[in-house]
């Protein structure tokens, strides 16, 4: 049974002495009171001649509360020399500060297009809010942007800056049940964060320009170099690093430092490459975007680097296809071989293997206006974060511990998903890598299909590839992670495009 809300009247009134300090912190929460209070509520007139324990009078500490202004609760996007050390502010900032991951002022929802649960995500859609005074002005009937500026990738750097250490009620909302980082509410904040940096990069000058759509393409493979610590504060800091015709790479930096970190280099827990595109609100085709200029030979490096991944994407797409259509009729039988035997006689199969239909997880859910994002479809970051959470339960239900993430593969975002689309997760262990017994590595699939029921259709929205490993702990007492096996030929194309696809890296 739920615990009922005490009234305000309880702590007001309570022996304990109010802390004056935090009363502004309640001033959002006073104007969303019911107008019908409890009988000794404060703020019924008759009331407010009462005094507090601590010699106040109820129509002082009324008073003493700052009216709600929607004028102060903008925050700005910062550029990338993050200041911890800056106080709090609700104007907007200095370019050194970084966006403070749990100083965001929550706003009622309506004044938001989605709302994610995330901190973050809620900092970075006050980070946008120009995009909202564009809209309000009519610029979305505006022309379209006829002069193309070039950038510095300087110009559109943004940090959030994790305060764990000493923000309780942020790390709450961070941590697993096993005092670990949620690793999905992180893909979910890298999402989000890429997607305002390359709003900042796209935006120009002449405010009656229409804004353009940007969308996530793709997000290349992110490997996690060293565990992400829930109680140490964390910065995630990125920019543009490479522009085309009509889309761009935002490469971002998770990164953590510890008492024992000397190099710098070490502090990179994690880094991601998204590539955004951008598509004309009107017409729906491709848009020209700002140009990039590096300037640093850091900026100028890391720009070729960006050149050749994005070849690198194309010429994949190509081998892929061909690799499918050739197949491989011997890798195919000799993975069959031991599938058959599930299937006709099981009695005599591995007892150290298991099918891959035998490891499958499934859930479903309708998408809700609240998870959309500012063009009105879902948040790509929503589906990233659901999708390894489905794909951590299998790879938990399969090895019978908690399981550690290790890598995310790449990601390509086939179709859109819309508000009131039925979204179906389906997640199965692909194969097992037991090479080296003290750290097995197990490999998840997970397959979103968006069906609309009314139309009788269903489509594949994204794939998505996760690699978990064990604590060596789970390992000791005998322990063994089993062998996965196809039962049917699409199954093993599946494993072996999905094998393919590792080495190529």
């Amino acid at each position: 049974m739920k615990t009922p809300l005490k009234p305000l009247s309880h702590f007001l009134f309570k022996s304990k002495p109010i802390n004056h300090a935090k009363v502004p912190s309640l001033a959002p929460h006073l104007f969303n009171l019911p107008t019908k209070f409890l009988p000794n509520s404060p703020l019924i007139p008759q009331n407010r001649n009462k005094t507090l324990q601590n010699g106040l009078s109820v129509s002082k500490f009324l008073n003493s509360i700052p009216k709600f202004d929607k004028s102060t609760q903008r925050r700005s996007i910062s550029s990338a020399e993050s200041n911890p050390a800056a106080p709090d502010a609700v104007t907007f900032a200095p370019p050194s500060e970084a966006i403070d991951a749990g100083s965001s002022i929550r706003k009622p929802l309506s004044l938001w297009p989605g709302m994610y649960h995330s901190p973050v995500t809620n900092a970075l859609w006050e980070a946008r809010s120009k995009f909202y005074e564009k809209i309000s002005n009519g610029s979305e009937n505006g022309s379209a942007q006829s002069e193309l500026i070039a950038k510095k990738p300087s110009a559109s750097r943004t940090s959030i800056l994790y305060k764990f250490s000493s923000d309780y009620i942020l790390r709450e909302q961070y941590r697993n049940p096993w005092n670990n980082i949620r690793m999905g509410k992180l893909l979910e904040d890298l999402d989000a964060l890429a997607g305002t940096i390359s709003f900042k990069h796209c935006s120009g000058k002449d405010s009656s320009t229409r804004p353009l759509i940007l969308v996530t393409a793709s997000v290349d493979k992110m490997v996690l170099r060293k565990p992400i610590k829930v109680d140490t504060d964390l910065t995630i800091a990125g920019a543009v690093t490479w522009v085309g015709r009509s889309s761009m790479e935002i490469q971002l930096e998770v990164i953590q430092s510890s008492e024992e970190t000397l190099d710098p280099l070490d502090a990179v827990a994690l880094t991601a490459n998204f590539t955004f595109v951008a598509r004309d609100s009107e017409t729906g085709k491709s848009a020209l975007i700002n140009q990039i200029t590096p300037e640093t030979e850091k900026e100028k490096e890391v720009w070729k680097e960006a050149e050749e991944r994005n070849k690198l994407r194309k010429k994949r797409k190509r081998e892929q296809k061909k690799e499918i259509n050739d197949g491989d009729t011997d890798r195919l039988n000799e993975m069959l071989s031991e599938g058959r035997i599930f299937c006709d006689m099981p009695a005599l199969a591995a007892r150290d293997s298991i099918l891959i239909k035998d490891t499958c997880l499934q859930n479903s859910l309708m998408c809700q206006p609240q998870q959309r994002n500012i063009h009105g479809r879902i948040f790509g970051g929503f589906l990233m974060r659901r999708a390894l959470e489905l794909a951590f339960a299998t790879a938990y239900a399969f090895a019978g511990s908690a399981p550690c993430f290790q890598e995310v593969d790449h990601v390509d975002f086939l179709k859109p998903v819309d508000v009131g689309n039925f979204l179906r997760f389906n997640s199965c262990v692909l194969y097992t890598e037991l090479e080296n017994p003290s750290k097995p590595l197990i490999n998840v699939e997970v397959v979103a299909h968006v069906m609309r029921p009314e139309l009788r259709s269903s489509e594949v929205s994204n794939k998505f590839y996760f690699t978990f490993t064990v604590n060596s702990d789970a390992l000791r007492n005998g322990h063994k992670i089993r062998n996965v096996v196809p039962a049917t030929e699409e199954e093993a194309r599946r494993v072996i495009e999905r094998m393919e696809a590792e080495r190529s890296y």
